[in-house]
């Protein structure tokens, strides 16, 4: 089986009396991954310690199956501006290259292959202080991922970019898969990461909320049951049976548990109801992520 893309195991950071991290462990896959929370959850962070640039004040950490540092294997692509606006974009990804280990030569064709990738082929020698906001996001992620990494961070990637580009750049970030590059996308934006992310990291407060595929979280865990009638007591007998039904006329939203099938069918034949529609209900990645780990998905439209 291949290496987690990410391995951290209690992982805790402190930024001298501020806990930015604390006692954070999981396993997350190769693909692309998304890491999800509020300003000063813990991302940057996280993303620092993966790269070496910070060490652990306790725990671990393997990027890749290697541990933080080894710059061949990764890319990273900051949320700051940090770019030399008095040099061409050819001239600087080439140089981004040449400092992964790239010859000169092949380091000048890397460069010219992925500006054209991220749509900078006619701009390439252009100074990149000329360059739109969304243009030097591109340069950004052109120089994260020259030197062909076998993972690439990316953080807050859409910040500052109008619709148009923030469209563009998502795309960018899905078609990195194609090219075998696993992906760390970190955005505090949720609708962003269920476009383009497989598999979800969620951290609040420094603290990890939840790790698991994406489909896992937003597609299970809820039947949705509309009655033509008796509804009141249909869900009374659900209930009695233990059920977490939450009500809305005669639609009735149910947590998913073991038998469930069966005890709706009880139900609604000893209530005499007629079923309308049966179906497994979706619960949106927003409701599903604020609510701890350890607790089941939150029914459809509630907020803990």
């Amino acid at each position: 089986m291949a290496a987690p893309a990410l391995r951290v195991l209690q992982l805790t950071h402190d930024y001298g009396s501020v806990r930015s991290l604390a006692d954070v462990s999981f396993d997350a896959p190769p693909g692309k991954i998304g890491l999800v929370g509020a300003n000063g959850a813990g991302k940057s962070t996280l993303i620092k310690l993966s790269l070496g640039l910070l060490d652990p004040t306790s725990g671990s950490i393997e990027v890749m199956g290697a541990d933080p540092g080894a710059r061949t294997r990764v890319g990273y692509m900051p949320e700051a501006s940090a770019l030399p606006l008095d040099q061409k974009a050819a001239d600087f990804v080439t140089y981004t290259a040449q400092l992964a280990g790239l010859p000169s030569r092949d380091a000048r064709r890397r460069a010219s292959e992925t500006l054209y990738l991220v749509g900078l082929d006619e701009e390439r020698f252009r100074f990149i202080g000329d360059f739109s906001t969304g243009m030097q996001q591109r340069v950004k992620l052109a120089q994260a991922i020259v030197h062909d990494p076998q993972l690439v961070f990316l953080d807050e990637p859409t910040a500052g970019l109008d619709p148009e580009g923030r469209e563009s750049m998502l795309g960018l970030i899905r078609r990195l898969g194609d090219f075998g590059t696993s992906v760390v996308f970190s955005t505090h934006i949720i609708t962003d990461i269920e476009r383009t992310c497989d598999w979800v990291v969620l951290l609040d407060g420094g603290t990890l909320l939840r790790s698991s595929p994406l489909e896992e979280l937003g597609s299970h865990g809820v039947v949705r049951l509309e009655l033509h009638d008796h509804s009141e007591e249909v869900t009374r007998l659900l209930r009695a049976r233990g059920a977490d039904v939450k009500v809305e006329g005669d639609v009735l939203h149910i947590r998913s548990f073991d038998e469930i099938y069966s005890a709706i069918q009880s139900s609604v034949a000893q209530a005499g109801a007629g079923i309308h529609l049966l179906e497994e209900a979706n619960v949106t990645l927003e409701e599903a992520f604020f609510v701890p780990s350890s607790e089941p998905p939150p029914l459809p439209g509630s907020r803990p």
